[in-house]
């Protein structure tokens, strides 16, 4: 786990927990930010390039990004009647994504998992590589 107290990468419980488990800017900034140490990256792309397991960030007005849920299934040609997703504020699995009433979208692919293994970041210590 990365114990750095705004872009870390942890969940202890509902009380300790990296802001990216719970804010939708902070995970965008941890995922496509390059100087992270450790956690999983990714990368914006066009709609039609979504794949499960990757992300859909949602905007209500068209300005703030305030929803992420997760890419479950997508047809043979992505769009957002054949993307299925699964999101925990409202709980729901294998949602169409156009039953969203969202002005503006950011797909997110997951690119890779850097590996926290030897990382240790303490929280109120220095991050510290251990190997």
């Amino acid at each position: 786990m990365n114990f750095l107290p705004t872009y870390g990468w942890y969940y202890l419980n509902a009380n300790e927990k990296a802001p990216a488990w719970t804010g939708v800017e902070y995970l965008y900034q941890f995922l496509t930010s390059s100087d992270r140490l450790c956690g999983p990256r990714g990368e914006v792309v066009p709609l039609e390039q979504i794949e499960p397991g990757d992300i859909i960030q949602l905007s209500f007005d068209g300005e703030t990004f305030a929803h992420t849920p997760v890419v479950v299934s997508v047809g043979e040609e992505p769009n957002p009647e054949n993307i299925l997703v699964a999101a925990h504020s409202y709980d729901s699995d294998n949602r169409p994504l156009n039953t969203y009433d969202y002005q503006a979208l950011r797909p997110i692919h997951i690119t890779k998992l850097i590996s926290c293994w030897g990382f240790r970041a303490v929280k109120g210590e220095r991050p510290l590589l251990q190997f």
